[in-house]
Order: structure tokens, then C-alpha cells, then sequence
């Protein structure tokens, strides 16, 4: 909290600013819940038995949080097995994000796939062709790593100005999960790639056949032949059996249900890299390969989907934060639009192309607040103002728009999505 700033780390210490925190809360409603029924007199919860061991052999989550879902906006597409939904962002909080809460985005609809039936072929420049069964990838060296997922789309709808109203609908086109998976390089290695082999194409056995061009670089860098997520089996639509982890480059690139990987001396330039996929200037030229994700922040409550309800008094303001360059070591939060910038509570692990969760609490007065975030990432690159970010790249695309994103809070609470730089 701003207020402990020069507090060294002391029992003492704790304890005094524990108890004032606590006698503001005192001050405010802890006296009138002396009184509360709800504590005073017994619950039926209390008194009679829950379901047993067995009800659910697959647990999910409470009957109470049944509003915290995946949500889609119909009109952004024309059909349901080409299009998106959004991650419930605002009802979330830490840097995993549940597998049954991870957005979707198809091109082809979700591909159903035995996974005893699969196949992942590797072709092309390498000394031997090779087809490798589920079996077959469970027997090399796996690895462990946390990464965030991002479309290129996300906040697309936003270049021109503010247009939905909830960070599940401005930036929930991303999720924060541990992938589990065979280094890709390990693969490649044992097909034995040609000295002529620069590129590869990755495709998919979903209806589409999405296929993207990657650089060899980044093959024997970083990527993984992903097979589980948090612990479990990848879901059907986040590809299951089998998908291309990409840490930190644009989502459309992690191939799902992943079958075929082709070594080539060039990129193939595939519909989803020339005609989509890139980012069209003012001057209508197109920016082509622009895969990485630059940082960027949200501040994921309070916003519209998550107003203030609780009245003036200690308030946590929290948010997101990630880079596709690396981690994020400060993120600053402004109440006042940028006029007065604070270094924000950064908690939890820092792990490289990953979410990072930030706080920064304060007393609210009741007073309107213009709410923002801004990223710094290990690069020293700072996220810019959307003004700044076309100034460069224009109002065409609608990929790549990490500007900073601000929510306006009322006398109520309320939260409304504006844009003020």
C-alpha cells in the first residue's frame, strides 16, 4: 500500500499496519455484522449433510460462479465454427487461468480426434522423413513451462476508439496456462534438419488446415509439441491431442491439432500470414511477420464487468500484465488518467512470456476515477498510449494493439470503457 512506503519489514510493523487497515474496515461494517442473521443463527449448510465423494468425479466449480464464463460477441463473425469467445478475465485473479475458462478461436471449428489415430509427420528438407504416433512423443524428454496465449486480434476492436464495454470482451482473448510438451527441437533433431532448412510450415488436421511459416530459429528456441495443460490432457478446442506452443508470438501461429511439420529453405506465405495476419498501415502497406506480442497490461477489476460495490473505503485495484519479450518487473497505475503515475504491487511468480498480477490498493473517497495500467517489460520497452501507437501504425489493422487501456469510474462505482489518450 502506498501508505507503508519506509516501513521496514518488522513484527511491529506488521502488526501496525495490520491494525490500521483493520480499524478502517472496523469503522466501516465489521460492527454491524455483529448483529448479522447470517452469523447469528444457524444455516441449513450447517445442519444438514453435503453430497458425498462421488457426486462429482469430474469437479467443477460452485453453482454460485456460474456467471464466470466464456462469453462471445455474435456480430464479430458470421459463424460460430470461425470465431471467438473471451476469457471471464474480470472474475479471475492470480496468472493461471482455469482450462474450462481459456478463450476459443477456430477457424474450422474443433476438431475431434482419437488420439490413437493421430499422427505427426515431419517432412521435407530433413534426412528422414518421419511419422510419430501419441505413443511414440511420450517417450522423449517433456518439459514444464508457463506462457501466455494472446490472439493478434485482441483489443482489434479498439484501434478506433472505445467499442465494448468489459475487459472479457476488450482483452479476453488470451489465457495464462503450464503446457507440458516435447521440446520441438528434440523432433526436428531426429528427423535431422538440411543446412538448406530455414523455415518450417506447422498444419493443423482441423477442417481449415491452418498452417502458419515459422522462422528455424524459433523452432529450436523455444516451442513445444504441447499434450497437456495444468496438469491434464489439452482440451478439445485448445487442440487436443496434440498443439505448437509459440511463447510470446501471436496466438494463430500455436497450431492446434497439430499433424504436419514441413522444413523448407522460405516461408510459405500462407493465406493466414499475407492476406490476414498482418497489420495494414496507413499508407496501405501491410507490416508482414510481425510475431511477437509487445507488452501490455489491463486493469481487470474494477471495470465494467466488475464495478465497485462496496462503497468508499479501502479498494484493491487489480490487473494483468505480459510481455512476448520476456517478463515484467513494474507495472504503474494512474486513478487520475495519467496525470499521477504509482508503482503497482507485482505478486505471484515472474516467469518469462507469462501473465503477471498486479495490485495497488487505496482508500476511495467516492470521487470519479479515470483508471490505467502501463506495462514495463525486461526489455525496458514501456507500453504506449493508444494516440502514440497511431501515430506510427494508423487506424487499419486490427492486430497488435497493446495501447493503454482506460476505465471511468462514477460516484457509484460504475465502470465504463472511454479512451481519454
Amino acid at each position: 500500500m502506498e501508505h507503508y512506503k519506509g516501513l521496514k519489514p518488522s513484527r511491529r510493523n506488521f502488526l501496525t499496519g495490520a491494525a490500521a487497515v483493520g480499524g478502517a474496515l472496523a469503522g466501516s461494517r465489521l460492527s454491524a455484522q455483529t448483529a448479522d442473521p447470517l452469523i447469528v443463527n444457524p444455516q441449513p449448510w450447517r445442519q444438514d449433510l453435503g453430497a458425498g465423494v462421488d457426486a462429482a468425479p469430474y469437479g467443477v466449480p460452485s453453482k454460485f460462479e456460474a456467471d464466470v464464463i466464456r462469453r462471445d460477441v455474435p456480430w464479430l463473425t458470421a459463424d460460430a465454427v470461425s470465431s471467438v469467445n473471451f476469457t471471464p478475465l474480470h472474475a479471475l485473479d492470480g496468472i493461471i487461468t482455469p482450462n474450462g475458462l481459456c478463450f476459443e478461436r477456430h477457424h474450422g471449428g474443433v476438431a475431434v480426434i482419437e488420439p490413437s489415430e493421430h499422427r505427426l509427420m515431419i517432412n521435407g528438407l530433413v534426412d528422414k522423413e518421419l511419422v510419430f504416433t501419441m505413443e511414440d512423443l511420450m517417450r522423449f524428454p517433456r518439459e514444464n513451462h508457463v506462457y501466455f496465449l494472446e490472439c493478434a486480434a485482441n483489443s482489434g476492436m479498439e484501434w478506433a476508439g472505445a467499442q465494448l464495454n468489459g475487459c472479457q470482451f476488450t482483452h479476453g482473448m488470451i489465457h495464462n496456462v503450464q503446457y507440458t510438451g516435447v521440446p520441438l527441437r528434440l523432433l526436428l533433431e531426429e528427423a535431422g534438419v538440411k543446412t538448406e532448412g530455414k523455415w518450417i510450415m506447422v498444419e493443423g488436421a482441423d477442417a481449415a488446415g491452418m498452417n502458419r511459416s515459422i522462422p528455424m530459429e524459433k523452432a529450436l528456441d523455444d516451442c513445444l509439441v504441447a499434450f497437456k495443460m495444468n496438469g491434464e490432457a489439452l482440451r478439445p478446442e485448445q487442440g487436443y491431442p496434440l498443439r505448437l506452443v509459440v511463447p510470446g508470438w501471436e496466438g494463430n501461429m500455436w497450431v492446434k491439432w497439430i499433424r504436419r511439420i514441413e522444413v523448407g529453405d522460405q516461408p510459405w506465405h500462407a493465406r493466414e500470414e499475407t492476406s490476414k495476419y498482418t497489420d495494414l498501415l496507413a499508407n496501405g502497406v501491410a507490416r508482414r511477420f510481425t510475431w511477437e506480442m509487445d507488452a501490455k497490461s489491463v486493469i481487470t477489476s474494477p471495470s465494467p464487468q466488475a464495478p465497485i460495490t462496496h462503497g468508499k473505503g479501502p479498494l484493491v485495484i487489480t490487473g494483468v500484465a505480459w510481455s512476448g519479450r520476456g517478463t515484467i518487473p513494474q507495472v504503474d497505475v494512474t486513478t487520475d488518467g495519467g496525470m499521477n503515475w504509482h508503482k503497482a504491487r507485482i505478486s505471484g511468480p515472474s516467469f518469462d512470456k507469462s501473465m503477471h498480477r498486479f495490485y495497488y490498493e487505496m482508500d476511495w473517497d467516492g470521487a470519479p476515477l479515470l483508471l490505467q495500467s502501463r506495462a514495463h517489460d525486461s526489455t525496458g520497452y514501456v507500453q504506449p498510449t493508444k494516440d502514440a501507437l497511431r501515430k506510427i501504425r494508423g487506424e487499419n489493422s486490427i492486430y497488435h494493439n497493446n495501447g493503454i487501456q482506460t476505465w471511468a469510474i462514477d460516484a457509484d462505482g460504475k465502470a465504463e470503457n472511454v479512451e481519454i489518450s
